[in-house]
């Protein structure tokens, strides 16, 4: 099903980036690739089947250089992390600034500069009621602050309630409370005795609203529930589920009624991937508490924040002591992080970042349109700069352990592309940095390996 388009790359631009790419060589360093089989244990990974470890020594806007020189598109953005692209100068030159200043403090009775300057650069972008941040290490994290602000919320009240409502294809992280209100998948299974009970409703996704929210009526009228977390308007791990505003401010609102505190998992969503700053931008129903991570540094290194309402914080300002929301980390609000993240957020405002998020979608809304005439497609969504499709064979159905995920990895690897899909599902989410002419090259890529299904 060969397709001719000035919306895709001419035959001249494909060869002019595949040439600077080469084909992907297999003559990277093998003694680095030895001792890290020999010593590293890698994420997400079986290790007696997945095969060596891409040695990666150096990275530049949206592409990723190994140990031989091949290039590598990161069409994923290195898990979803990098926003301005990778070793970006202006994020290096004050990082190495901070570094021969102040590289860490304790936080607990101390302050410092860059975590002061992030919070008066961050809270104006978020929700007016959000006046407070709380910080950590990551996503997991920022999630278990949630958490257990949310249930100790009603615990300094003495009007104590310990069930959170939470989507069933939903995935916030995995320390223990994340997965606990996470949807229970086969990574869970080991743990599950661990684990406490929470409520579940299906995902907008995956379901009609009336289901939904029928079936949310029914679990309001018989539990008083602390919080209903969320991640607002994509579901990124089960399969880049997405479903809309407007869905969404219907359960929030229900939840509300019912008193609970909504949490919002933009660990993901958040810094522009959904076409706004934030996915809760995109809402009227505001949540209470919002986690971020991710590409709050713009990928550069790990922080999380959790910002919350004054009306939270003041149920644990008090003069008793048992009031205090006991909650730290060694490295809380260290100041290169947050450094690392005051430089992410000026460079969106110096680089205009929201605009090349638009073009990127707008780039994405083309693809999209063809990609819906091909019969290897199906469910071919997009939220922002996030486009995501379900690649399908007669009788099969989404499935993250499905056995295309790794022919598919394996194929645009060779090709000097970086995608990783979950399961059958290819998403397409890169470093907002790319430019027209790659985003295109990789458009055409895709639509080879899809003829030649």
């Amino acid at each position: 099903m060969k397709r001719k388009s000035e919306k895709f790359p001419t035959a001249h631009s494909r060869k002019s980036i595949q040439a600077s790419t080469g084909k992907f060589k297999d003559t990277m360093g093998k003694s680095l690739k030895a001792k890290d089989q020999a010593m590293i244990w890698h994420p997400f990974t079986q290790m007696k089947t997945h095969g060596d470890a891409v040695p990666i020594v150096k990275a530049k806007g949206a592409w990723l250089y190994d140990e031989s020189g091949n290039k590598i598109l990161d069409a994923v953005a290195s898990w979803w992390v990098n926003t301005h692209g990778h070793s970006h100068p202006y994020i290096a030159e004050r990082l190495a600034k901070q570094a021969n200043e102040l590289e860490h403090v304790i936080f607990a009775g101390f302050t410092h500069p860059p975590a002061v300057e992030l919070a008066e650069k961050l809270l104006p972008k978020l929700p007016e009621k959000h006046q407070k941040l709380f910080f950590s290490d990551n996503g997991s994290t920022a999630v278990e602050v949630a958490l257990k602000m949310s249930f100790q919320y009603w615990f300094n009240q003495e009007k104590p309630r310990y069930k959170v409502l939470a989507l069933k294809d939903s995935y916030h992280g995995d320390t223990f409370g994340a997965m606990s209100v996470s949807g229970r998948t086969s990574y869970s299974n080991p743990f599950e005795p661990n684990l406490f009970d929470a409520l579940y409703i299906s995902s907008p996704g995956n379901t009609s609203e009336a289901e939904v929210v029928q079936q949310m009526e029914k679990i309001l009228k018989q539990e008083k529930i602390a919080a209903f977390i969320i991640e607002p308007l994509v579901q990124g791990a089960e399969g880049m589920l997405m479903y809309s505003p407007e869905t969404l401010d219907k359960l929030i609102a229900m939840a509300r009624k019912n008193g609970a505190l909504i949490i919002a998992d933009e660990v993901m969503t958040g810094f522009g991937r959904t076409g706004t700053f934030f996915a809760s931008d995109q809402l009227q129903n505001k949540p209470d508490i919002i986690c971020m991570s991710k590409g709050l540094t713009g990928g550069t290194m790990a922080l999380g924040l959790t910002s919350c309402t004054n009306e939270i914080y003041e149920v644990f300002y008090s003069n008793d002591q048992l009031k205090t929301f006991f909650h730290g980390h060694s490295f809380t609000a260290n100041p290169l992080a947050c450094t690392a993240a005051l430089a992410s957020l000026e460079l969106f405002e110096r680089e205009n970042t929201m605009e090349k998020v638009a073009g990127i979608a707008e780039l994405h809304s083309i693809f999209a349109a063809e990609l819906k005439k091909h019969p290897s497609v199906e469910n071919v969504r997009q939220c922002g700069s996030i486009l995501a499709f379900d690649i399908y064979k007669a009788g099969e159905e989404r499935n993250y352990f499905h056995s295309m995920r790794d022919t598919i990895y394996n194929y645009f690897l060779q090709k000097g592309i970086l995608l990783r899909p979950l399961g059958n599902t290819l998403y397409i989410l890169p470093p907002y940095c790319i430019a027209k002419e790659e985003l295109q090259w990789l458009y055409g890529e895709v639509l080879e390996f899809l003829d030649g299904i």
